[in-house]
């Protein structure tokens, strides 16, 4: 992710939520600012790092890191979610088919993978559930997207015998 691009966002949460905003304690000394608690938010969802862990990079708890999460979920869905948590509109369904049309699919919308990724911290009491051909546990996530890689679905797997026809019957 481009700095700026981090930036943006870090600015239109800080708006949204006044969580974010940096104050001063009762002893006068500031707290955390939006981005220490953005960077930890973004840690924890981009390298899957527990809450606790946050503390050694960013030098925030655990609980604040927890809540952190919370409210930017929320607010990015309160932000950004009638853009993107959209579905496609008649101008988009027309950009659709005229970008298939020239790669040479006409009448194809979008497409549809399904994606398997290895769980690597997955619950030893669940291992068995979750592992399919590969023998090691996964979740498949099945996503549809156009050539802009906009997704305009997507599903996780759930537990049980789950190959691309199952987690395709099971999304429907």
């Amino acid at each position: 992710m481009s700095r700026d691009l981090f930036l943006q966002i870090v600015g239109a949460v800080t708006i949204h939520d006044n969580y974010f905003h940096q104050r001063r304690n009762a002893t006068g000394r500031l707290g955390l600012s939006a981005l220490q608690k953005i960077t930890a938010v973004f840690r924890m969802l981009a390298y899957g790092v527990p809450a606790d862990a946050t503390d050694e990079y960013v030098k925030i708890g655990e609980s604040i890191t927890i809540e952190s999460m919370k409210r930017f979920c929320r607010s990015i869905v309160q932000i950004y979610g009638g853009q993107y948590l959209r579905r496609p509109n008649d101008n988009d369904i027309a950009r659709l088919l005229d970008i298939g049309k020239q790669r040479g699919f006409p009448a194809m919308l979008e497409s549809l993978n399904c994606m398997h990724w290895k769980w690597i911290n997955c619950p030893t009491a669940w291992a068995g559930q979750y592992s399919g051909r590969s023998g090691s546990p996964a979740i498949i996530l099945e996503a549809v997207a156009d050539y802009d890689l906009w997704i305009w679905h997507s599903y996780f797997g759930i537990p049980g015998s789950n190959n691309d026809v199952n987690v395709l019957e099971a999304s429907i």
